[in-house]
């Protein structure tokens, strides 16, 4: 298992970074690697929600099936993604701070194949993509009209 987790102060509302964050479908807009997603289960988001999404690794397109495990709106959310390359178990906490909204995040990855000898380097690749990730959300959600 490798673990990974950070931080980001974002300007704009907790209940509003919440709601986009728990939306996958609006990942696309932010991450420059999601090449696409789609909610796949029927109602509202909440517990229980999943997606298809679609990234790019090293140039290739891999599919991802996303859970909403934990949804504890605007305070906590809890995802199970599951990959050919490996399984991710993830949680995002949102706070009320100065200037907006501190999301943490923190993932557990168990890489399948031959990706478990990628182990110690994908600590460092994790870590490094999920700050950009994030840097891009909180730009991307403070350029945006109120």
């Amino acid at each position: 298992m490798v673990h990974i987790e950070g931080e980001v102060v974002i300007n704009r509302p907790v209940e509003t970074v919440f709601d986009f964050v728990a939306d996958e479908c609006n990942e696309p807009r932010y991450n420059p690697n999601m090449l696409r997603a789609e909610k796949i289960s029927d109602g509202p988001i909440g517990l229980g929600t999943r997606f298809r999404a679609e990234t790019a690794s090293r140039g290739k397109p891999v599919e991802i099936i996303l859970e909403i495990t934990v949804y504890d709106r605007p305070k906590l959310l809890t995802s199970s993604i599951r990959m050919a390359i490996m399984d991710i178990n993830g949680t995002l906490t949102f706070d009320t701070v100065d200037g907006g909204t501190r999301m943490k995040w923190s993932w557990d990855m168990k890489p399948h194949g031959i990706f478990i000898l990628m182990k110690p380097m994908l600590g460092i690749i994790g870590k490094r993509q999920e700050q950009h990730n994030w840097k891009c959300l909180k730009h991307y959600l403070e350029t945006q009209e109120a």
